[in-house]
């Protein structure tokens, strides 16, 4: 007679948690092997503040601190959306004009037709979505690339904002709510109060995604990393709140001036938002698949048509809240809003911030960093007293330092076989 052992099964073993040396052991293997992520956007902003700060001290006032945030509001919501496009490789040329004609619309609904500001406001984001509609389908549909046909739109759209604009004249906006987007601010409590929510909702999306990570035997951050991110972002957001509830007014008496600027909740709604989408649904994996292989996701099931069209739709959309933003700053829209150096800013906001232009990396966050470095060259070198054709050359050599830096990373990457 023989005897046969029976093991009771136990509970999955649990995949021990890196230590605090371990982590950052791992993380600079990646970042040799080429996954350098948003490292060069942090180091440029940072030396870019501190030069500019050294050079000029006026750079680091709350009132100029107060000011980057609205300089460059446009330009990262413009590019937020050209992230969805350059994820799948492809390209819109036509988003600075876009907005312009979105500006436009509003400007000809509140001003010239005396609608409401919500209808006005809402006019503007469905002409958005309409030209994001008509893009995509020319791209996914009919097969034009997206070059040649945003570059067509480039043009169509400047047209359109001239004829709207009747060929040279200027629109004011004095409706007060869209004036308030980008020329008022929160009072001192709310901007401590939104800040608190901010790191409250942060910590709780980092600590339950820690627990349960570790509750699946899955491997996880050490505990130290995880609080050091929250209280980062915690002194970050302090900070950046202090700052902005300083008096900044040269005559009190008249007019006080502090608070946080309203577009920067608008922007960090949208930021967490966009990156929900992209990180946390089907929809977000769809498109990192057909920018990473289109074919093989195509053969996977993803409908790769419908993801093209989307990412137009989007990004057009987000270029139509970017010209309700320019338009609010300006007080009036005119035939060169969208146009200049709109487009040239959104799209090296976008690549500065470290999203590829070869498709498949990035992530809406690259849009803020990449959106305060042209913020800062563009105000920084302002304040030195530098032509705007020295400023275009600054931005255009660290344009194409993003661009190498991206290129070099991952030619790395393909021979460490990281990627």
């Amino acid at each position: 007679m023989t005897t046969t052992a029976v093991q009771k099964e136990g509970p999955a073993a649990v995949a021990p948690a890196p230590t605090v040396g371990t982590h950052f052991n791992n993380y600079w293997r990646r970042v040799r092997g080429g996954d350098i992520g948003a490292l060069p956007a942090v180091f440029m902003l940072f030396a870019l503040v501190v030069g500019f700060s050294i050079a000029r001290p006026t750079f680091f006032t709350a009132g100029n601190f107060a000011n980057l945030f609205t300089q460059g509001a446009a330009t990262t919501l413009i590019a937020m959306g050209l992230i969805f496009v350059l994820l799948l490789g492809e390209i819109d040329l036509s988003a600075g004009f876009a907005s312009g004609v979105c500006a436009a619309i509003l400007a000809n609904a509140v001003t010239e037709r005396g609608y409401p500001w919500y209808v006005a406001m809402l006019a503007a984001v469905i002409t958005g979505v309409v030209i994001g509609t008509l893009l995509g389908l020319l791209v996914a549909k009919v097969g034009i690339p997206s070059f040649v046909v945003t570059l067509a739109g480039f043009l169509a759209f400047q047209g359109i904002v001239l004829m709207l604009m009747k060929e040279g004249s200027n629109i004011s906006v004095r409706d007060d709510i869209i004036l308030a987007i980008a020329n008022r601010n929160l009072s001192p409590a709310l901007g401590w109060a939104l800040a608190a929510v901010a790191v409250a909702g942060y910590a709780a999306v980092q600590l339950l995604r820690h627990r349960n990570r570790a509750a699946r035997g899955l491997l996880t951050d050490p505990t130290a990393v995880v609080l050091a991110r929250i209280v980062g972002l915690a002194v970050i957001l302090g900070l950046a709140v202090y700052v902005l509830n300083l008096e900044r007014s040269r005559n009190v008496l008249v007019v006080s001036l502090k608070g946080v600027p309203i577009v920067v909740p608008i922007i960090a709604l949208l930021l967490v938002i966009w990156t929900f989408v992209l990180q946390r649904t089907s929809y977000g994996r769809h498109v990192y698949a057909v920018g990473g292989n289109a074919e093989a996701a195509r053969r996977a099931g993803i409908n790769v048509d419908r993801i093209r069209i989307s990412v137009f739709v989007i990004c057009s959309t987000m270029a139509a809240i970017g010209g309700i933003v320019a338009a609010s700053r300006a007080n009036s829209v005119d035939p060169n809003t969208g146009g200049s150096n709109v487009l040239l800013y959104a799209v090296g906001a976008a690549v500065i911030g470290g999203t590829s232009l070869f498709g498949g990396k990035g992530r809406i966050l690259d849009a803020v960093l990449g959106g305060a470095v042209v913020a800062v060259i563009d105000n920084g070198m302002g304040l030195m007293g530098y032509s705007s054709g020295v400023k275009y050359v600054v931005t255009g050599v660290v344009l194409l330092a993003a661009a190498t830096i991206d290129a070099l990373s991952r030619r790395r990457a393909a021979a460490t076989g990281t990627r």
